[in-house]
């Protein structure tokens, strides 16, 4: 635990020096444990395949942990730009056995950005929080999880250095916006918005 409040003292110092800007990026994010939260799935998935695109941009590996019942869908995946032959998938229902995972795969710093599905979960546990945090500072990884809930419902815990409420907002018959809210921002503050337009797949336009 010291370790992780004097990485996160660094890594808050940083921060401020170099402020990142205010957008739902990789770069603009960096290294911490975030959590990105919608009233229903789409909106966050949308705005986690960004994120995605972005690392296999800059080379950087990704993995992703979810459930069997997830509505991650391969071709929605691709259809938005995800290379599916880079990003492996892991398919888990227990929620102890993602979050193992995770750990396991952000121990290794191998990768940039892990994403980890936690459906309806209110909150982790500290112990789990700690681990997540002090590998993603050490390593420079965003451990983005996914939940379920509304912006009136708290975040994960106290050691999500970012958190998002994402909406989705339509604009015409198959255009919409997946706009992320930021509700909790430890380096920035909250309340700036970004947003990522986007066509619905097939069967929502």
């Amino acid at each position: 635990m010291n370790a992780l409040v004097s990485a996160s003292r660094s890594w808050v110092r940083r921060s401020l020096t170099q402020p990142p800007s205010a957008a739902w990026t990789l770069a603009a994010l960096g290294g911490c444990l975030a959590e990105l939260s919608g009233a229903g799935p789409a909106p966050a998935l949308t705005l986690a395949f960004g994120l995605v695109r972005e690392a296999q941009r800059r080379g950087e590996p990704v993995a992703w942990i979810s459930r069997t019942e997830s509505t991650f869908f391969p071709p929605d995946a691709a259809a938005g730009g995800v290379d599916l032959a880079a990003l492996p998938v892991i398919l888990l229902d227990d929620v102890r056995h993602r979050l193992r995972a995770a750990d396991r795969l952000a121990r290794s710093g191998a990768f940039g950005l892990l994403v980890v599905d936690l459906g309806d979960r209110l909150d982790l546990p500290l112990a789990v929080q700690t681990r997540l945090a002090e590998q993603a500072l050490a390593h420079g990884t965003l451990v983005l999880c996914l939940t379920e809930k509304t912006e009136r419902q708290p975040s994960l815990g106290s050691l999500v250095a970012v958190r998002g409420q994402a909406r989705c907002i339509r604009d015409g018959p198959d255009r919409f916006a997946c706009r992320v809210h930021a509700l909790k921002d430890k380096r920035r503050g909250p309340g700036w918005t970004d947003q990522e337009w986007c066509r619905g797949p097939d069967g929502v336009r």
